[in-house]
């Protein structure tokens, strides 16, 4: 999670294990919207920016329908966490940290991001 600065040319960035990759434009992403973005490895990632300008990345892959997805869900918080709810069936996924809030056992991955 990083707080994203106020300017217009600054590009979205994720954490891979052979550095940083560029996804997107920081103004394309709306707060309370997601982004899509395809990686390198074929894997993709859902970006958020809450509305206090904070810059989340999430696996885009809904764990339990099994399609790529996650950036089109809705946005929240619960109990102070910041969440993303799947557009399928609904599971709440902590945007920090990947913990699914309505079924312990699930977790999905997580990527640091920065705004550069």
């Amino acid at each position: 999670m990083t707080l994203a600065p106020e300017t217009t040319d600054l590009k979205i960035q994720v954490q891979l294990e052979d550095g940083w990759f560029t996804v997107c434009e920081l103004d394309r992403l709306l707060p309370g919207r997601g982004v899509a973005a395809l990686l390198p490895d074929g894997r993709q990632a859902a970006l958020f920016r809450d509305r206090n300008g904070k810059l989340y990345a999430v696996d885009n892959r809904d764990p339990f329908g099994g399609a790529a997805v996650l950036s089109r869900g809705l946005t929240g918080t619960h109990q102070g966490r910041p969440f993303v709810a799947s557009p399928l069936l609904k599971q709440r996924f902590d945007l920090e940290t990947g913990q699914c809030l309505d079924e312990e056992s699930v977790r999905i991955a997580t990527y640091e991001v920065r705004a550069a």
